[in-house]
């Protein structure tokens, strides 16, 4: 197995924006170019209890969406069982999120892949856990980030200041996706176009609004990110 082509990290605007969605379809896209492609969820919190052990529902979704199927251990090392901030789930567990583990499994992940698709949790500035900022996850791993973008009222203002945040951090700044959220947000075309003239980076497509979203179908809307 060779080490993978190159790992991104999925952000979004602000929790349930979609960005399960966008990575799971992340995925379907870089597969159907050939490429052996996982997904990662290093800290879920709203897991439920099952025979095997703490299960979240994004982490399963992007376990199904990659190829090969990983351990689920591996996709998602801190499953914390309250649907609220990691910090708060994982202080209730009595579980303290440490950088060590994410990178230990991460590293079996790309050993199995060409490309690891990593997803953060909630929007940029949401802390791992306590003391541990998200930022410090893409840059222990030199990951670019992709950013999935909430199109409703407001998005304009939240993608540009989560642009600069990312930059601040050091952080490279690949691409960023729009998500449908809002069914009836008219304007969703005219702040694409805002958002393509304001985020210093490429947008890699635009997701439509689905009650029951399929990745895989969600796929053909992505273009591959640069450098793949």
């Amino acid at each position: 197995m060779h080490p993978p082509r190159r790992s991104l990290y999925v952000t979004g605007t602000d929790t349930g924006v979609g960005k399960t969605v966008a990575s799971a379809a992340l995925l379907h896209r870089l597969r159907a170019a050939g490429l052996r492609a996982v997904g990662m969820k290093p800290v879920a919190s709203g897991c439920e209890r099952t025979v095997d052990g703490w299960r979240n529902d994004d982490a399963l979704r992007l376990q199904a969406a990659s190829d090969p199927r990983p351990a689920y251990d591996d996709i998602n090392p801190y499953a914390l069982e309250a649907a609220t901030a990691p910090q708060l789930a994982a202080r209730a567990m009595g579980v303290r999120v440490d950088l060590a583990p994410l990178l230990d499994a991460h590293a079996r992940l790309a050993a199995q892949c060409d490309v690891v698709i990593v997803e953060g949790v909630g929007g940029w500035a949401a802390p791992l856990g306590d003391g541990f900022d998200q930022c410090e996850l893409p840059r222990a791993l030199a990951l670019p980030a992709v950013l999935v973008v909430g199109l409703r009222l407001g998005c304009l203002s939240h993608a540009r200041l989560t642009a600069r945040a990312i930059a601040a951090d050091g952080i490279g700044f690949l691409g960023w996706i729009g998500s449908s959220v809002d069914p009836d947000f008219v304007e969703r075309d005219a702040y694409v176009e805002l958002l393509r003239d304001a985020l210093p980076a490429p947008c890699l497509g635009v997701l439509p609004y689905a009650a029951s979203p399929d990745p895989r179908a969600m796929a053909q809307c992505l273009s591959l990110p640069p450098g793949f």
